[in-house]
C-alpha cells in the first residue's frame, strides 16, 4: 500500500495510487448523493451503473448477468428491478427474438434524473480532457482499462474468499 519514493517513478507511482483513491473516494461520494437525493441505496446505484454501461456498449444486460454482476441471488435481483422499476429507473424490456429473455434499460424518468444531477461533471470531465493530446488519451485508456481488469480481478477473489466459509459450512 505504502510505496518507497526514493526515485521519480517511485514518486509518480505513490501519487497516481493517492489519485486513484481519491477519485474513487469522491465518486462514492458523488454517488450516494445521487442516491440519497432519489431514495436508492447503494445496490441500487451499482445496478443503475451496471444497466447503463451495458447500454453504453449496446448490449443491454439480463437480470441474471445483472444479478452475477452484483453478487446478488435471484430473489434479490429481482426485488431490486421491481423497486427500480417502480421508481421510474429502469424498465424491462423483452427480446424480440426470444420472448423469454428480458433486458434492462435506463428508463426515460431515471435517465433525465440522472442527466440533469451529471451534466456538472460531465462538463468538468470534457473540459480536463480537452487538455490531453489523443496520444495521452491513448496511454490513459490504456492505464484505465489495465487497472480496471486489476480491480475487478481483485473484487473477485474477496468475493471467492468471502463465499468460501458459507461453502465449506454448507458442503
Amino acid at each position: 500500500m505504502y510505496r518507497r519514493r526514493d526515485t521519480r517513478r517511485e514518486r509518480l507511482v505513490a501519487e497516481i495510487g493517492t489519485g486513484l483513491r481519491r477519485y474513487s473516494v469522491d465518486a462514492q461520494h458523488i454517488g450516494h448523493a445521487f442516491a440519497a437525493l432519489h431514495g436508492l441505496n447503494a445496490t441500487d446505484l451499482q445496478a443503475l451503473i451496471a444497466v447503463m454501461d451495458a447500454e453504453l456498449i449496446g448490449r443491454p444486460i439480463t437480470p441474471g448477468r445483472l444479478g452475477e454482476a452484483l453478487n446478488l441471488s435471484s430473489g434479490s435481483v429481482t426485488a431490486l428491478i421491481d423497486r427500480l422499476e417502480r421508481a421510474g429507473h429502469i424498465r424491462r424490456d423483452r427480446d424480440t427474438t426470444d420472448r423469454r429473455k428480458v433486458f434492462l434499460h435506463y428508463a426515460e424518468q431515471g435517465a433525465a434524473l440522472a442527466m440533469e444531477f451529471f451534466r456538472p461533471l460531465g462538463r468538468r470531465t470534457d473540459d480536463v480532457m480537452a487538455g490531453f493530446s489523443d496520444d495521452e488519451l491513448e496511454v490513459v485508456h490504456r492505464f484505465m482499462t489495465a487497472m480496471t481488469a486489476s480491480m475487478g480481478e481483485h473484487r473477485d477473489a474477496v468475493r471467492a474468499a468471502r463465499d468460501e466459509p458459507a461453502r465449506r459450512a454448507n458442503g
